[in-house]
């Protein structure tokens, strides 16, 4: 069972944009990347009031620099697969379990307290996770 409509092409995407996002982050790294990208398609609040599907989420203009990385492209590994299908089934990681952003700041600096005025969810290696407040987005929450 899934907690998101999606074909093979979307899980294949999600796949892709959580390795060019995170690969260097490990398998963990990947999954909570893959929470942002399924977060955003079912938020339907902020700027994701229009983000319905995987494909949307990632394609959401200015939004995952992934999508302009040589990682990006070509096929997902079966490795890759599974891990989206993980995300795809409902498997959440803090601090990306309510998240709807991340950065990676530069070498040696700490996470921002707040992101473009969201909340710090925490941090996994160099990867800063955002939440909205709680009750604005309440299929998050």
């Amino acid at each position: 069972m899934s907690i998101i409509k999606y074909t093979s092409k979307e899980r294949d995407l999600l796949a892709r944009i959580m390795r060019a996002e995170a690969v260097g982050e490990g398998n963990l790294g990947m999954l909570m990347v893959g929470n942002v990208v399924v977060n955003r398609a079912l938020a339907n609040c902020l700027t994701f009031k229009n983000i319905t599907t995987i494909s949307d989420a990632i394609y959401q203009p200015n939004q995952f620099s992934g999508t302009s990385s040589s990682l990006f492209y070509g096929n997902p590994t079966t490795a890759e697969r599974n891990l989206a299908d993980r995300i795809i089934k409902g498997e959440y990681y803090h601090p990306a379990t309510n998240a709807l952003w991340f950065y990676a700041p530069k070498t040696g600096e700490y996470c921002k307290i707040n992101w473009y005025d969201q909340a710090l969810a925490g941090r996994y290696k160099s990867h800063c996770f955002y939440i909205p407040d709680s009750g604005i987005c309440k299929e998050i929450h």
